[in-house]
């Protein structure tokens, strides 16, 4: 299947999802995870109409901006190196691995503009995993007020890889309350109206729950052997 063809099957599954749920289908943006592929599928995937593109590791992300540029959103999505703020921060439009304040200060000192922010929380408490525990959230966000560079855009989570839906329906409703319990707040530099979760394994569980970024790889653009 081509890229096209994948992503006319995933929005058909999306638009299920939002009219089971009463969501506009339009509130949810995919974001192909280029990663696994090459420059020649991620062009692919804008040609097919995706205009966000998310990579986990500077180099890659590197690798692929210099072929595409500005014809992609960039969304950096894996954890992020304090030490590779600076390859990266001129480049990147959404960074959703936000999870300590040492990250915090390297971006603000490092961007130029307004770097748009997901606080990654690891709501299933798993040790491979990264992020802040739920209950560590607010008050972080808190602390970020002193960053003006960052603005809080939503929170991130990545469910357990389990077959068991209502674990990973659990993991999703948590977040979706925790970033309504940061919007009561209204505090200027976190609005925290986005939910950057779901996969390609879980997409659909995610809209169901309120997502509003999925982060799509294999089930979007597949894998192939990248160097």
């Amino acid at each position: 299947m081509t890229v096209k063809q994948r992503l006319q099957t995933i929005q058909q599954h999306i638009a299920e999802a939002c009219e089971k749920t009463g969501r506009n289908a339009s509130d949810v943006q995919i974001v192909a995870v280029t990663k696994y592929v090459s420059i020649a599928r991620a062009k692919e995937a804008i040609e097919a109409g995706i205009v966000h593109l998310g990579e986990s590791r500077a180099d890659g992300f590197l690798h692929k901006y210099e072929a595409i540029g500005k014809e992609a959103t960039w969304h950096f999505i894996g954890t992020l190196q304090s030490r590779k703020v600076k390859q990266i921060i001129d480049d990147v439009d959404y960074i959703h691995s936000l999870d300590r304040l040492s990250l915090a200060e390297e971006i603000d000192k490092r961007a130029n503009r307004t770097i748009k922010c997901f606080v990654q929380v690891n709501v299933s408490g798993e040790q491979s995993k990264h992020g802040l525990a739920p209950e560590d959230v607010l008050p972080f966000i808190e602390t970020l007020s002193a960053f003006s560079r960052i603005q809080v855009v939503g929170l991130m989570t990545m469910a357990p890889y389990t077959d068991d839906e209502a674990t990973i329906r659990r993991c999703f409703r948590t977040l979706r309350e925790l970033k309504e319990r940061v919007q009561e707040k209204q505090l200027p530099h976190a609005p925290c109206t986005q939910l950057s979760m779901g996969m390609s394994n879980d997409y659909v569980i995610a809209v169901e729950e309120g997502a509003t970024f999925l982060r799509l790889g294999t089930c979007l653009v597949g894998e192939e052997e990248v160097e």
